[in-house]
């Protein structure tokens, strides 16, 4: 039997729709939106954009900072460089993750990847929160625009947002990415206490901070949230 070419998708349907939209989502999957087409013209609209389908997947596999595959060789990126993930089995009833500089060992006593995933996890949130405060602070003195506060948490769609009382969120995955990336977003940000919109004054303030800003933003799209 030769397999089907077609992708796994999900199917949105809403009445109000007066056309067809394609898109992955965060788990890489591909959303079609539309006012009810049936099967046979879902089939014949993929085989129609297969070639924009092959490129979109082949742009979300190529992404930096994924999740190691425990089932092959796993690596897990920090500050840009990725890393080679050491597993040791251990009798002792415990699962711990730590960095060695040049790789990560991972022990456990029984080989749980949602725990894994966890406990990466967990060595993201402690870095960001480590790493990401006196670059902010460093930054928002050069601004002078000082947020009211600093959080910390993971997002699949964001990597920073500033709310209207200029509280600053940031993902805890921006400690897999290189430190002038991570310090463009901190900028990026701050900037937002000033300018809520991306207009050209708000393009202005992040140049006159970081003039490489497009190099780092250019990285930054390299990378996935999850």
């Amino acid at each position: 039997m030769i397999p089907s070419p077609l992708p796994h998708y999900i199917h949105h349907i809403n009445p109000k729709l007066k056309h067809t939209y394609l898109r992955f989502n965060d788990e890489g999957i591909l959303e079609i939106r539309s006012s009810g087409l049936t099967r046979t013209q879902i089939e014949t609209l993929l085989l129609k954009k297969s070639r924009w389908i092959r490129n979109a997947q082949s742009r979300i596999e190529s992404k930096q900072g994924r999740y190691p595959d425990f089932n092959k060789e796993p690596q897990l990126y920090y500050l840009g460089a990725a890393y080679p993930v050491h597993l040791v089995e251990e009798q002792q009833k415990r699962t711990s993750l730590t960095f060695h500089d040049t790789h990560f060992t991972l022990t456990f006593d029984q080989f749980d990847i949602q725990l894994f995933q966890r406990k990466i996890d967990l060595f993201y949130r402690k870095e960001a929160s480590r790493i990401i405060p006196p670059i902010v602070d460093k930054y928002a003195k050069k601004m002078s625009l000082f947020p009211s506060q600093i959080r910390f948490r993971k997002t699949r769609r964001q990597w920073g947002s500033c709310s209207s009382d200029h509280t600053l969120s940031f993902n805890t995955m921006l400690a897999k990415l290189p430190l002038g990336t991570i310090t463009y977003v901190v900028i990026h940000e701050l900037a937002h206490i000033q300018h809520k919109h991306h207009q050209r004054s708000f393009w202005a303030l992040v140049e006159e901070t970081m003039p490489t800003y497009k190099q780092e933003a250019a990285i930054l799209k390299t990378y996935t949230t999850y």
